[in-house]
């Protein structure tokens, strides 16, 4: 693969979440996307903290619909969030102004049994 041959390394799920991890540390949340688009191109099957990082990375940017969209998405492919992913997505929503989606994520999360 070209990531392989310029680095001398093949990229596996550590390498990707790295990557995503450090594009949510630096608010980089359509780069994040990007790497998480790249794992499933590259047969790499994304994992609960791949995708808190992209909500966090867009919860970080104030990107509140794109953090429900990956919300919903982490449970569509098969994975269960967990408090990270809850939580990254209501603090989106509250840097958006939607109290009242943020009111009801919080009562998923009782729901599904997960402590807030």
């Amino acid at each position: 693969s070209e990531m392989k041959g310029k680095y001398g390394v093949k990229p596996n799920l550590k390498c990707f979440s790295a990557a995503i991890s450090a594009c949510e540390k630096a608010a980089k949340w359509e780069e994040a996307v990007k790497l998480l688009r790249k794992m499933s191109e590259k047969g790499i099957e994304p994992n609960v903290v791949s995708y808190n990082s992209v909500i966090s990375a867009c919860e970080k940017c104030a990107e509140w619909e794109r953090a429900l969209e990956f919300l919903d998405e982490i449970k569509e492919v098969g994975i269960q969030p967990n408090v990270v992913s809850f939580n990254s997505a209501i603090s989106a929503c509250e840097k958006g102004g939607q109290a009242d989606i943020a009111l009801s994520l919080l009562a998923e999360m009782t729901e599904v049994c997960i402590q807030p």
